[in-house]
């Protein structure tokens, strides 16, 4: 298959928590929709957060990331629409944290997901997988299914130490299952322009992966951590927030990004 069709496979990963992944993910989504771009979601993380943030009721989840990955159902039919057009989501549930044990034992299991997708990538301009807080099989999964990953990186004190683990397994897969995936950008995020340690963290990260680093930096915001609990991305419960306003900076950067690779 011409890789180009999976140019614009973006696995939005970190293996800590908290870091403000899955915001990345659908506000980023969110914002290439309104773009006209033809957005999808595939959310890898089985605690379904992603589907939340879009409004995605359980009983709506069903088929869904844990059926495609165990080839119960395909992509189109998992696929639901969001209330965004242009966007759409695979959603996800508790179902999937049982998808690891049950594909450890599935020949080929690194590359299931990959080729879910590669049916149906060419229906889409973007599609951004929000995995989970693990380098399971999992993010194993996406990682070999894209081309560039996208690290939201909380400014604190071990934001490094954990980059490097991270890096550490895209060189992994880089050379033993997917030698066309790079890295798209480092996006920081949680950032206080007040507190010294969030500009010392932006120090150190900016001076050791230089370029890799997005200049867009996303905000502590009330208004974003409020947004999933209204089933909205914070691009729409409020535009004018400037955390929103930094996202769809962020998607530019992305953009640009990738019209430069």
């Amino acid at each position: 298959m011409d890789n180009s069709l999976n140019k614009h496979i973006i696995a939005v990963v970190n293996q800590k928590g908290g870091v403000g992944k899955t915001t990345t993910a659908i506000n980023l989504a969110t914002a290439m929709a309104a773009c006209g771009k033809r957005t999808l979601v595939i959310d890898l993380d089985p605690q379904g957060n992603a589907s939340t943030g879009f409004g995605i009721e359980q009983s709506q989840r069903n088929p869904n990331a844990y059926d495609l990955l165990l080839s119960r159902t395909d992509l189109k039919s998992a696929e639901k629409p969001t209330k965004i057009p242009g966007l759409s989501i695979i959603p996800s549930n508790v179902n999937l944290s049982a998808a690891d044990l049950e594909l450890a034992t599935m020949e080929n299991r690194e590359f299931i997901l990959k080729n879910a997708i590669e049916k149906f990538s060419s229906d889409y301009d973007y599609i951004f997988m929000d995995c989970p807080p693990s380098l399971s099989l999992l993010t194993v999964n996406a990682l070999v299914a894209a081309n560039s990953i996208l690290v939201p990186l909380q400014c604190e004190f071990f934001a490094l130490e954990g980059l490097t683990h991270l890096l550490n397994t895209v060189k992994l897969v880089q050379a033993n299952l997917n030698p066309s995936l790079d890295i798209n950008g480092i996006v920081l995020t949680m950032y206080d322009k007040r507190n010294k340690l969030t500009q010392q963290v932006e120090e150190d990260v900016r001076s050791t992966l230089k370029d890799y680093v997005y200049k867009t930096v996303i905000p502590r915001s009330v208004r974003i951590s409020e947004a999933p609990s209204h089933g909205k991305p914070a691009i729409i419960y409020d535009f004018r927030n400037m955390g929103s306003q930094a996202y769809i900076h962020l998607a530019r950067e992305v953009i640009n990004r990738k019209a430069a690779a």
